[in-house]
């Protein structure tokens, strides 16, 4: 009986695994069958992963080209304080000038004479000023000035650089409107090599510049005294009919603003005959108000401003 039992349990286990195994064996094939059935989600397809992987090397940036700017053009490659002018390239530095020399005295107010100005018209207004161009004791025009600063006022192809009449002699000054007559005006250094501090402003010929306080060329010499408040001092008559202010004697051009001072030459007029100059001699100092000084009726040729 117990052996009975046992063969039939050996039998039904057999039979148990038998299905277990062929159960587990259809399960495996089925899941092999059904995995080389699924698609690939991988597919070379354009834009895709696989397309992108291999990018296009970027355009290499071109290197912008340099082109020459024309003379007289800015570089937009400089900065405007990296710029040289032309003129602080092409044009050297001058051996330093004699000083102009001055007759009976050092001081400004007693000037050297008219560089061969035109004599004024007798008894003819002095001609008008031009109201833009003004000599100030400032700017410019200050003790401190150069010529770099007059080619940034006046733009630099209407400054230059040359030889002018220094009395006996010829020292270099800034030329401001050179070209042109009824513009033109003179800057003297105290160091022409470098071509800074003012020295003189000279304002002589046909030139329409006024300086401090209203003087221009062709005043008399009632018009200078308006223009001074009173009666001013000045020497007689040198060879060229020319006399210069010694003294404004406390005037108002005898201090005028920035602290400059102003000499002033008057020619007499080409009429007077030679009796009335000879007895304005040149060694003697007259008042402006003297009837004999009156009467050789000068006029304003030359001014000069100085520190």
């Amino acid at each position: 009986m117990r052996g009975g039992w046992t063969g039939a349990a050996w039998a039904a286990s057999a039979a148990v695994v038998a299905g277990i195994a062929m159960a587990t064996s259809g399960s495996l094939s089925a899941q092999q069958n059904n995995s080389q059935a699924q698609p690939s989600i991988i597919i070379d397809q354009p834009g895709t992963a696989s397309s992108q992987s291999a990018q296009p090397p970027k355009p290499a940036k071109s290197k912008r080209a340099r082109v020459k700017t024309p003379a007289g053009e800015r570089n937009p490659d400089l900065d405007a304080a990296d710029e040289l002018a032309p003129s602080q390239i092409s044009q050297p530095m001058p051996a330093r000038a004699a000083m102009p020399t001055r007759t009976h005295t050092t001081d400004l107010t007693s000037p050297p004479a008219a560089a061969g100005g035109p004599p004024a018209a007798a008894g003819g207004k002095p001609p008008r000023a031009n109201p833009h161009l003004v000599v100030t004791c400032s700017g410019a025009f200050a003790k401190d000035s150069s010529h770099l600063k007059l080619a940034m006022a006046y733009d630099l192809k209407n400054v230059d650089f040359s030889e002018v009449d220094a009395g006996a002699g010829k020292t270099m000054a800034s030329i401001i409107y050179p070209k042109d007559p009824k513009r033109r005006l003179e800057v003297w250094w105290q160091e022409p090599e470098r071509r800074k501090d003012t020295y003189l402003i000279a304002i002589n010929g046909q030139s329409t510049w006024a300086g401090p306080d209203g003087l221009r060329l062709g005043l008399n010499l009632a018009d200078l005294e308006k223009l001074n408040r009173k009666p001013f001092k000045l020497r007689g008559f040198d060879k060229d009919s020319v006399a210069s202010v010694t003294d404004w004697d406390g005037g108002t051009l005898s201090a005028l603003p920035g602290g400059c001072k102003a000499g002033v030459m008057l020619r007499a007029d080409a009429k007077v005959p030679p009796t009335t100059l000879s007895a304005l001699p040149a060694e003697r100092e007259f008042f402006s108000i003297d009837p004999a000084m009156r009467a050789a009726n000068p006029a304003v040729s030359e001014i000069l401003i100085g520190y």
